[in-house]
């Protein structure tokens, strides 16, 4: 992350916003899981926002201006049996954005994150096929939520997770 951010500072001068929409669900018991599919899911879920954000952070600061959006998940404010390594993961984000917030705000860069449901993609209906599709979120109203934040609209809010269930 920080050669693509010194990357990007070198051929665009700046770096204004960054979405971080890496992640994935994993599952299982505490039992059950080993010390490498926790840390696996922590890395995927958390770590990795926490290395793209500190990789572009010195680009926004000395522009005195930014937006970071991170994907976080409604999952991250409950946990279910067996959900807890990608509801501890996000729960990180939602914290992970919340520091930020504060941590920034001075600066003129403002950190939020939006929690989607379950998002409408062929990889979810195909793992929950006997599921009704009608009432998950669709990207496209996620990525609209996420451009809005990175609008001149959303300067005043900052450490804020949106919830983005989708549904009729």
């Amino acid at each position: 992350m920080d050669r693509v951010a010194r990357d990007v500072v070198r051929r665009s001068r700046r770096i204004d916003v960054l979405v971080n929409t890496i992640g994935g669900y994993m599952s299982g018991s505490v039992e059950a899981t080993t010390d490498e599919e926790f840390d696996r899911a922590i890395a995927l879920n958390l770590k990795s926002t926490f290395l793209a954000c500190r990789a572009v952070i010195p680009a926004m600061r000395k522009a005195k201006r930014g937006k970071i959006v991170n994907v976080s998940s409604e999952a991250s404010l409950l946990g279910e049996a067996e959900s807890f390594l990608y509801s501890a993961g996000k729960s990180g984000v939602n914290r992970l954005t919340e520091s930020l917030a504060r941590e920034l705000n001075t600066a003129n860069i403002q950190v939020n994150c939006v929690m989607p449901r379950i998002l409408d993609t062929p990889a979810n209906r195909k793992a929950m096929s006997d599921s009704d599709f009608s009432s998950w979120v669709k990207t496209d109203q996620v990525a609209r939520v996420i451009l809005w934040l990175c609008s001149e609209d959303a300067d005043p809010i900052t450490g804020s997770a949106i919830p983005v269930y989708g549904g009729p």
